[in-house]
């Protein structure tokens, strides 16, 4: 407003002295203000990344902690708010049908009967879900370790067979972590009710676990990871060009961020190797 005013003038308007103005100009930036900038830079790092652009104050927090940079979540929101740094929003969870086998009989939900995971490999759970791409539909399986967060296996496919699940469970299986007797959790869909996953999970020594007739809720883990990987993945057209770009994607979500880097509320803030990592370390002291 100085084309308009002079400086004199503003600071009556605003009840301050012409002294103190022109002394605040030429003070240099206080050490908060310095810290603040420092912060922000390193914010809009960690928000220009492909996945953690979705991190919200907790976990952008715990980021900069990480990187050697201590501060606050309320601080960090502030800085967030004023330079309008927003987390990707996840979408509302819309549940689909799973389309069931009606002459398979389904397994008995043991999830529910089990207390939280308390060692690795001991309760695992199964699912599938669409991504869409200009090619069509593209597949993806997964098996989730509940202790720790990890995908232990998984598979894309053009189509939703049982193969699907049973490379998926392979692989999980090739990891070396599910242990005998584990709980096996999936919906009642056909894939996983179908005589040769069953016959794969009794080789593998799996207890297979499933859940009530039309409650998808009672697989949540493995919805909540769907909607991670939706969230930080897909395109912002939410169409991937081709079914080897999806792919590609996928592979580089879950092997190079989600297993090694990716933050989670439910493990006080670390990726599931970090967890596991903590875990074991914990264990041999305790064993020494």
């Amino acid at each position: 407003m100085r084309d308009t005013y002079q400086i004199n003038e503003l600071c009556d308007a605003l009840n301050v002295s012409t002294s103190g103005f022109y002394a605040a100009s030429d003070r240099p930036p206080c050490a908060r203000a310095l810290g603040n900038r420092l912060l922000l830079d390193q914010m809009k790092s960690i928000h220009s990344h492909r996945h953690t652009r979705c991190y919200g104050s907790p976990r952008m927090t715990r980021e900069l902690r990480n990187s050697g940079m201590p501060c606050s979540v309320n601080r960090v929101a502030r800085i967030m708010k004023h330079n309008d740094l927003k987390a990707q929003r996840k979408k509302a969870f819309r549940p689909k049908t799973t389309c069931s086998d009606p002459n398979a009989k389904a397994a008995p939900n043991h999830l529910a009967d089990c207390p939280p995971a308390s060692v690795p490999g001991k309760l695992l759970v199964s699912d599938i879900t669409y991504i869409r791409t200009r090619e069509g539909w593209l597949y993806l399986a997964v098996v989730i370790d509940l202790f720790s967060r990890r995908v232990l296996g998984w598979k894309v496919s053009d189509s939703m067979t049982v193969d699907l699940v049973l490379n998926a469970l392979r692989n999980a299986s090739d990891s070396g972590t599910p242990v005998a007797d584990a709980v096996f959790h999936s919906d009642r869909g056909s894939q996983y009710s179908a005589s040769d996953t069953r016959k794969l999970l009794k080789r593998l020594h799996l207890t297979p676990s499933m859940s009530a007739k039309g409650n998808c809720y009672d697989n949540a883990f493995a919805e909540s990871f769907f909607a991670s990987l939706k969230k930080e993945v897909l395109p912002t057209s939410e169409v991937f060009e081709s079914r080897h770009a999806a792919a590609t994607a996928v592979f580089d979500y879950i092997e190079t961020f989600y297993n090694k880097c990716r933050l989670h509320s439910s493990l006080d803030y670390q990726s599931p190797e970090q967890f596991l990592n903590q875990y074991f370390q914990t264990l041999n002291q305790s064993l020494n």
